[in-house]
């Protein structure tokens, strides 16, 4: 969610950095599911992205959706945001509208909270002509055509992120993407979470691909979401094969974040752009121009919701590898990340399964993945097999929880779709370019009609 954080007073030392992850450790009686996704918002008459002014635009969608018992969230005269019950509404770069959950007991909870929103957004956007599309990346419009939201931290971010790689607008402007947030009993419960989940990132990444598109054609890949993470800012993004040495601990994740170049600083209701300055330098006193600030763990909780790997680690650790797709494989995602995560046989499962795996093999499909799919090769089996028996263990972790609803349903309904994808070896991908070089006669367009929510 990027609206600045509230983490806490003054930093007396790393200990308190560290100290400020490790809090985060929870009995598996107080675990939580966070679910986490983005939504391309477009005019219905134009297809074009809504801006952030006028009607439709999404200054209005977020006005309108206050009648739901939302309260606003303010930058300057600008509602950037809502919040509501431990969730929240926020904006991305180009008006990807995301709901930030709130951390939920249960999968039947959390999918239940997406359905509400949904229709709340499907309301209020019907009303004055809009609609939204779930993709990991935009169809059609050109990135000069989408429009900028007024906020401080993504001027900042704009500026920089030609300086740091090749596709650092593509991801802020034209990407969406499905999170879970997810919890840990201890450092080495992290730790282990930390490794599975990068090592099956790829697989699932494979799984929800759904961005064929660019600009009205076909782009060679079917999750361009992926690929374009491959060269938005290596400092602060991708596999972190030092999670894998000896060693890894909370302190390490410090140690890395501390070294991952600044964006900005948060003061007084304002982002000051410090864009590839030092942490430490700041926590030394020794940031140009900000000497005199004293940091606190609300500016370290800032800076880390900059760092992009595929796993991330704050107070929880999320899951970040999934395109944006429809309705379905939005609760989809976290069941297969919770199955994994929250069940310890099926945890200790995947870990066998990735234990030998090298960080070269790790990379190497981390690399392919975004063009080749369930396709990809991995030793002498393909990335299809890996999807299976990844899925395999989550229904059996979902089992072994026994979460069931009011009318007695259990949570492993949701991963179903899931299992088709994996057992057609067709992505969401495929069955879009499939559509777009038949039905659809190449007139990317139609994906609005039969795709939108």
């Amino acid at each position: 969610m990027s609206v600045p954080q509230a983490g806490g007073g003054p930093i007396t030392s790393k200990d308190d950095l560290v100290n400020f992850i490790a809090d985060g450790v929870k009995p598996k009686s107080e675990w939580r599911i966070g679910t986490e996704h983005e939504k391309f918002g477009y005019d219905l008459k134009t297809f074009k992205t809504l801006p952030y002014d006028g009607k439709p635009g999404i200054r209005a969608m977020l006005d309108g959706m206050k009648r739901f018992g939302w309260e606003g969230i303010y930058e300057g005269d600008h509602i950037i945001g809502l919040k509501m019950d431990g969730g929240a509404i926020s904006l991305e770069p180009g008006g990807q509208f995301e709901l930030s959950g709130a951390p939920l007991r249960s999968l039947h909870e959390t999918c239940a909270e997406v359905n509400t929103h949904l229709e709340q957004v499907s309301t209020v956007a019907s009303e004055m002509g809009a609609g939204f599309l779930g993709m990991g990346f935009h169809p059609t419009v050109r990135i000069d055509d989408v429009p900028v939201m007024p906020k401080g931290r993504y001027n900042i971010m704009r500026r920089y992120m030609p300086h740091v790689g090749s596709m650092g607008l593509e991801m802020m402007f034209r990407t969406c993407t499905i999170q879970v947030n997810l919890d840990f009993a201890s450092e080495a419960d992290m730790v282990k979470k930390f490794r599975v989940g990068l090592a099956l990132q790829p697989i699932a990444t494979a799984i929800f691909a759904c961005s064929p598109f660019r600009e009205g054609k076909p782009n060679g890949f079917l999750s361009y979401r992926a690929h374009v993470w491959t060269d938005v800012d290596n400092a602060r993004s991708g596999m972190l094969p030092w999670v894998f040495e000896d060693g890894m601990s909370f302190e390490r994740y410090v140690d890395y974040a501390l070294d991952v170049p600044m964006y900005f600083i948060y003061r007084d209701g304002k982002y000051h752009d410090v864009a590839g300055k030092s942490f430490r330098d700041f926590l030394a006193h020794k940031l140009p121009g900000f000497e005199k600030i004293d940091p606190t763990l609300s500016d370290w909780a800032d800076h880390l919701t900059t760092i992009f790997p595929e796993v991330r680690l704050k107070k929880f650790l999320e899951m970040r590898g999934a395109d944006g797709g429809l309705w379905r494989r939005i609760c989809a995602l976290p069941a297969l990340w919770t199955g994994i995560y929250y069940d310890q046989t099926a945890l200790d499962a995947a870990w066998d399964m990735v234990k030998d795996w090298t960080a070269e093999e790790r990379s190497a499909l981390r690399e392919a993945v975004p063009k080749l799919g369930l396709k990809t090769p991995f030793r002498n089996t393909n990335v299809q097999a890996l999807a299976r028996r990844m899925l395999e263990l989550s229904r059996s972790g979902l089992r072994a929880r026994a979460e069931k609803d009011s009318i007695g349903g259990t949570e492993e309904g949701f991963i179903e779709p899931l299992f088709q994808i994996a057992e057609s070896g067709k992505t969401r991908a495929e069955e879009l370019l499939e559509r777009y070089e038949g039905p659809w006669q190449r007139d990317v367009s139609k994906i609005f009609a039969e795709y939108s929510y």
